[in-house]
């Protein structure tokens, strides 16, 4: 039977760090915090993925592509090295075998959700690239993917700022990367993931702590 989780999409879901579920993967010291799946081993997936330092991944390829956020740690496959505020997108048809060092890594990961079109590989240092200023006193905002109706981008929010209401085309994904996020709904620690469908809206805000967040758009 195909695991299904959070399937469907004209739903807000919410996931706090106090709801993580963690699983072992098919291998030793790999650990999944699934938040999305339609799927077994090969599945259309959003997930946190826990891997123990020195643990491997068997190779593998991107069969509707990967893309990935380093939480904490290094990631590390036969390519290169990735650490902490790493962004990379690897396109369909891409392989890679991961194996990770002393560190031990912590991912937020997309499986099979690319676009056949989209074939720019990329990997980005979000600790060493630029911020351009938001829309709003307060915000600023680094650039990360476009393609299409997608777009993915960091925000990070000064304490005590306001945003305006707005409406998501496309829907929304946010991943609380630090501090903590706030709309009308509820409060988002780091570690909180929302998933908010087409056409929701909010009017969203942070409090004295601020908050980095990683946001999707347009994908849904």
């Amino acid at each position: 039977m195909t695991t299904q989780i959070n399937t469907d999409f004209s739903q807000r879901i919410v996931i706090q760090p106090d709801d993580y579920r963690w699983v072992d993967s098919p291998m030793p010291g790999v650990e999944r915090m699934m938040l999305d799946r339609i799927g077994d081993e090969i599945a259309r997936a959003t997930s946190i993925v826990r891997y123990e330092p020195f643990s491997e991944f068997s190779s593998h390829t991107h069969t509707g592509g990967e893309e990935f956020f380093v939480l904490d740690g290094v990631f590390s496959d036969e390519h290169q090295s990735y650490g902490k505020g790493c962004y990379v997108r690897n396109p369909i048809g891409t392989a890679h075998t991961p194996k990770i060092g002393k560190e031990g890594a912590t991912i937020f990961v997309k499986l099979q959700q690319f676009d056949e079109a989209d074939t720019q590989q990329k990997v980005i240092d979000t600790q060493t690239q630029s911020w351009h200023p938001g829309l709003v006193e307060g915000l600023s905002v680094m650039p990360l993917h476009e393609f299409g109706s997608e777009h993915v981008a960091l925000v990070k929010w000064a304490p005590n700022t306001q945003f305006n209401t707005h409406q998501h085309w496309g829907g929304e994904e946010i991943f609380v990367l630090e501090g903590t996020f706030h709309d009308e709904h509820g409060s988002y620690p780091q570690g909180s993931w929302l998933r908010s469908p087409h056409l929701s809206r909010h009017t969203p805000f942070t409090k004295e702590n601020g908050a980095l967040i990683y946001v999707k758009t347009g994908h849904l």
